[in-house]
């Protein structure tokens, strides 16, 4: 895992250099979760003692943060962060998007109906979204996001549990003037010509209690 969790500190740094566009850094992330040993990040990040010491929440995601410092190989500053998160059945990481943020999923454990965004527009009160991902997520399966593709996303848990590794890149551009929280959506909104939906603004109450 230390080679693994180095190469992916060097795209990271890559991105925060601009050698990379944000979409250029998702396909080498990408690349780089197919290319992962499932089993050794699972033992990595001590998934059985984490699954069996925390409780999962009945309402949206318990975010469980993981140290890799003990890996050896690991990079001391990867410029990345990471956590896992973890889901009952029927529990949801909620619809949300992201400013100023790439991020990716692996799934470690469980199934997820998995559903992704493309924002199109930014309004008063709502967002123009655009359906690009919705299929089932099993272990070893993958996706990411960026302020350019698939930046809208929204795991449901289909199986008892669900535990997913993320690493995220927050505030790699400079530009982009948008706070990098949560942009919590109702992605089930006004449907509109050419498969764009009208996704009101929510807040992180108002999301969790309608998709939690």
């Amino acid at each position: 895992m230390g080679p693994w969790l180095t190469d992916l500190a060097n795209v990271t740094r890559e991105l925060r250099d601009h050698k990379l566009k944000d979409t250029e850094f998702q396909a080498k992330m990408e690349d780089l979760y197919r290319r992962v040993d499932l089993r050794e990040l699972i033992k990595s990040v001590r998934l059985d003692q984490l699954a069996a010491s925390t409780t999962l929440p009945d309402n949206g995601a318990a975010s469980i943060g993981i140290d890799f410092t003990k890996i050896e190989g690991a990079p001391v500053n990867p410029a990345f962060g990471k956590q896992i998160f973890g889901v009952k059945k029927g529990r949801s990481i909620v619809p949300h998007g992201h400013s100023n943020m790439v991020t990716g999923f692996i799934v470690l454990s469980g199934e997820f109906h998995g559903r992704h965004y493309d924002r199109i527009e930014t309004l008063k009160d709502h967002y123009i979204i655009k359906p690009t991902i919705d299929r089932t997520f099993k272990p070893g399966e993958l996706s990411t996001i960026s302020d350019h593709k698939d930046n809208v996303h929204w795991f449901k848990a289909t199986s008892d549990t669900g535990f997913i590794f993320n690493v995220h890149v927050v505030g790699y551009e400079s530009t982009i003037e948008t706070p990098s929280g949560r942009l919590y959506l109702d992605p089930e909104g006004e449907k509109l010509d050419g498969g764009l939906a009208k996704a009101k603004k929510m807040n992180s109450a108002q999301c969790h209690k309608k998709y939690g």
